[in-house]
């Protein structure tokens, strides 16, 4: 008699998933409920390979590897072959996670040497066993490769030495926010005026957060404070008009909001010498940018030069074999740059002829990342695009390129790294905003999303 080959739906089940399934969907090991997710060893290295490859799938890859990392957390191999919990983003905990480390029954002890990764691997279990009065750990930037080794039962962990947060909720905003009037926490305040501008120095005391030079106070009621000293027990306050950040103007261009009204008093006071703005897509970082390095080399005469750079994956390897000169070849990779130009004079009766005009008669100069490496700038201004996907050693080499008279710009958002070996608590963007939040020079800002328009709104929340 055949047996029926309708399956019981009463049973716990296990869903083993494939490579495509990931690359389609990187959150697919979310999505199964009460039920069991395995990860096969095989497709960790699949992952591995793609992750390098066209951008379009690696994306999906990196995701797929953070939140697999995200996930395990500090399981041990034995953990992790039973599964650990899955933590969903509602707070439940169902369903379990775990990497597949049996090979027809028997526990795979040794990989296949046909990768790098996997000899390293292979040589850590063989170091363990020559060594067992020691604990061996592999430290790695590679998340996907830290995920193989603990699986075959070695240690791993990131190299943590110019890591400075471990999450990234901690990173300062540039901005305190309070509900309601910020001077009811206040317990002691002097005011003075001086040339016209309202300074208030404030007793610190347990009720006020942590501050930092350059930070914003903003309140419920209208209140806008620039911190413009700080030591162990006052605060010292400048008090700026809501109104008046609001009708800033730069290049014709005005803030939508008070973080770009906080952002763009920062772009255009010449005594800040690094402004960096972190935000989402659409939170109008570079536009902002663009509009106040013109106003400030073609109005104001501040600057001799705009230079304009921006780190993509790729870019230093293959701008080279791009024809055409470097302006030309750089042209392709500064798209965003452009754009914005035209947004810039999107009223103009000739939008196309007014970008055009501001090109040829504007100095400004797209530059390779190679290019600014070793160099000195003197009265520039320096705009840094895509800063997320910089290390913080490369963070430092470009920042301290910046001679008399620059500004420098960095633009970036956290959740678009496009490199496999950062994350958003390593990222040189993350790093900079950290080590130089009490730096007199320095102004941060995490800018708020601005729908570009009404279906990128929706398409956000509901897509």
């Amino acid at each position: 008699m055949m047996q029926s080959s309708v399956a019981d739906h009463s049973k716990p089940r296990l869903y083993v998933l494939d490579t495509n399934v990931l690359i389609h969907d990187p959150t697919a090991m979310l999505n199964f409920e009460e039920h069991q997710v395995v990860i096969p060893m095989t497709v960790l290295e699949e992952l591995d390979h793609l992750k390098s490859g066209k951008p379009a799938v690696a994306v999906e890859c990196r995701q797929a590897i953070r939140l697999i990392d995200q996930l395990i957390g500090d399981a041990s191999p034995a953990e992790l072959e039973k599964g650990v919990p899955i933590l969903r983003v509602d707070g439940n905990t169902l369903g379990r996670l775990s990497i597949a480390l049996q090979l027809n029954g028997e526990v795979v002890k040794r990989l296949p040497n046909t990768i790098n990764d996997n000899r390293i691997i292979n040589l850590l279990a063989i170091l363990q066993e020559d060594y067992p009065q020691h604990e061996v750990v592999l430290v790695s930037k590679d998340i996907n490769l830290r995920i193989k080794a603990r699986a075959c039962g070695i240690e791993a962990e990131d190299y943590h030495t110019d890591q400075l947060i471990d999450d990234i909720s901690l990173l300062p905003k540039g901005y305190h926010e309070f509900s309601d009037s910020f001077w009811d926490g206040v317990d002691k305040v002097e005011t003075r005026q001086e040339l016209g501008v309202t300074y208030h120095s404030i007793a610190l005391n347990d009720d006020l957060p942590s501050m930092h030079m350059n930070e914003f106070i903003l309140d419920e009621q209208g209140f806008v404070g620039w911190i413009k000293e700080i030591d162990d027990k006052r605060l010292l306050v400048k008090d700026l008009s809501n109104d008046n950040l609001l009708q800033q103007e730069a290049w014709g261009l005005k803030p939508r909001d008070i973080y770009q009204a906080l952002a763009l008093k920062a772009l255009l006071d010449p005594d800040i010498h690094l402004v960096n703005l972190t935000g989402a897509a659409g939170s109008g970082k570079t536009i902002l940018a663009l509009a106040a390095a013109i106003e400030q080399t073609m109005s104001e005469k501040l600057y001799r030069r705009i230079i304009v750079t921006r780190s993509v994956q790729g870019l230093d390897e293959d701008i080279g074999f791009l024809p055409g000169t470097e302006k030309e070849k750089m042209e392709p990779w500064l798209g965003a740059i452009t754009d914005n130009l035209e947004a810039l004079h999107l009223d103009d009766e000739n939008p196309k002829g007014s970008v055009e005009y501001i090109l040829d008669r504007i100095p400004l100069q797209f530059k390779s990342l190679n290019y600014i490496r070793g160099r000195s700038f003197q009265y520039s201004f320096l705009l840094i695009d895509e800063c997320q996907n910089l290390t913080p050693h490369q963070v430092k080499t470009i920042i301290t390129r910046a001679g008399k008279g620059t500004k420098v710009v960095c633009l970036g958002n956290l959740a678009q790294i496009d490199t496999p070996y950062l994350s958003a608590t390593s990222s040189g963007l993350t790093y900079l905003t950290e080590r130089l939040k009490d730096f007199s020079g320095n102004v941060h800002i995490t800018l708020q999303g601005v729908p570009r328009s009404l279906l990128a709104e929706y398409a956000d929340a509901n897509l």
